[in-house]
């Protein structure tokens, strides 16, 4: 993953005390540093104090942030005092670099509120968000309405609002490669493209003939060799699987890797139901397994909204995410239930060993023989978040839900990769789903990173949200 980089913007105000910001650039750098982050900054000889208070000191500060746009991914705002309101606004608006802000201020002490030392920061914010808002630019808060640099608050704050960049830079402009068309039995993952267009998604439509014919032709023995031990390493192969059909599943495995990469695409959708499995004699839930397990995350039965969503998920939680059906209930405990699929779920997702065999479903019907690939286990125990992405087409826009759980222990007696979930309100959650009009589809991800989701879809991409809690 790459460095995450900040630009930095420490303000203050001409008759507030001016010490206080060599001591904030100080705290700020250490503290990016310590976190493994990248900072951008004026210099103090670069503007009065290393600060920006007037319009000259903006340019100058948008100037050195257009300079490095390729590598910022957020801006923070510092207040050490009260601030000048118009030297952030103007800074942020010419620099233009559209992305996430976040704005801290900082504690006053109470035994120092002569002018020597007093901050006033705990007003200035509301004058520096104040403008923010006048101009349309969209920023993030602090737990905290005043705290330190240096507290195990702000840490947090900083930690999170770094999840909210990668999330809001990962889907501007992300390309999802759609390998296959939908199958006919699925109607329930349409999706608008012009509306993903819309938010910075676009779909690189491929035939699935495509990738049968490339997997067929693969004439590199070299890499198959290297992939059939890469699947030995990833999973449990079962005795039975032989050496024929796991060079046919390693051909494929490269065949869909090379022109998802062909196309820089960051995620992919398959029809993996049922065409691959007539028309090349293996199933794709381990390669899409594995390219989700190295960062790119692929959905099952072109659901490219999934696709999306498991994207934005990872980004968050900086973990590989899955997609499942809300499938079945877990006796009268109404707030268990189980999520399911056959399964394509990445391996560092389960959190425990897996077994790569055949498909259950479709292998009763198709041949087990040909149905080769599904990744199996339980999911182990441990925090969760949910999150599920559509467009809207009635309404021309997307919306979303997310919320957080817990994956439970306790067995589940049924085949592919099954997770026991744990969510608070269920029912009601499973009721705004129906009403809503979402998919029987759901990304789910470890860790609660439902906050991070929230604020990075709702406040900088302006989707719809509804939090579950």
């Amino acid at each position: 993953m790459k460095k995450q980089t900040f630009g930095v913007i420490v303000s203050t105000r001409s008759f507030f005390p001016s010490h206080l910001v060599a001591t904030a650039r100080s705290q700020i750098r250490q503290l990016l540093d310590e976190l493994g982050y990248g900072c951008v900054m004026v210099e103090e000889t670069d503007t009065q104090y290393g600060a920006v208070l007037t319009y000259e000191e903006a340019k100058t500060c948008a100037a050195l942030f257009r300079a490095h746009a390729d590598e910022i991914d957020g801006i923070l705002v510092i207040l050490p005092n009260f601030g000048e309101e118009l030297g952030v606004a103007e800074a942020i608006t010419l620099a233009d670099l559209r992305v996430p802000v976040l704005v801290q201020a900082c504690d006053d002490s109470l035994d120092k509120l002569d002018m020597a030392n007093r901050r006033d920061a705990f007003c200035g914010k509301i004058s520096v968000c104040n403008n923010l808002r006048q101009r349309g630019i969209p920023y993030s808060l602090t737990t905290l309405h005043t705290c330190p640099i240096l507290c195990d608050s702000f840490r947090s704050d900083l930690i999170r609002f770094a999840g909210v960049c990668r999330v809001v830079r990962g889907l501007k402009g992300a390309r999802i490669a759609m390998l296959g068309a939908r199958p006919v039995a699925f109607n329930t993952v349409r999706y608008s493209e012009k509306i993903l267009q819309k938010y910075g998604v676009s779909v690189q439509t491929v035939d699935l003939s495509e990738i049968i014919f490339r997997a067929m032709n693969w004439t590199q023995e070299n890499a198959v060799r290297r992939k059939v031990e890469e699947i030995r390493c990833y999973g449990d192969v079962p005795s039975f699987v032989s050496e024929e059909l796991l060079e046919k599943q390693a051909r494929l495995c490269l065949a869909m890797e090379e022109k998802v990469d062909e196309l820089d695409c960051c995620a992919s959708t398959v029809q993996c139901w049922d065409s691959l499995e007539n028309n090349y004699g293996c199933a794709a839930c381990l390669a899409m397994s594995m390219m989700g397990n190295h960062g790119k995350p692929s959905a099952c039965e072109s659901d490219v909204t999934g696709a999306v969503s498991m994207l934005a998920a990872g980004l968050a939680a900086g973990t590989p995410a899955a997609l499942m059906d809300w499938n079945n209930n877990v006796g009268e405990d109404r707030d268990r239930c189980v999520a399911l699929h056959c399964s394509n779920f990445p391996r560092d997702f389960f959190g425990a060993p897996i077994e790569i065999e055949c498909l259950d479903v479709l292998g009763s019907t198709l041949g087990k023989e040909n149905c080769f690939g599904a990744c199996k286990g339980q999911v182990a125990p441990g925090e969760m978040t949910f999150l599920r992405l559509t467009t809207d087409d009635t309404s021309g826009v997307m919306k979303a839900y997310v919320g957080e759980g817990s994956f439970e222990a306790e067995p589940i007696p049924t085949k592919g990769g099954v997770a026991h979930c744990k969510v608070e309100r269920l029912q009601q959650l499973l009721q705004y789903i129906c009403k809503n009009g979402f998919e029987h589809h759901v990304c789910f991800v470890r860790g609660h990173v439902a906050a991070i989701l929230e604020e990075a879809l709702s406040t900088y991409m302006g989707i719809e949200v509804y939090r579950h809690s």
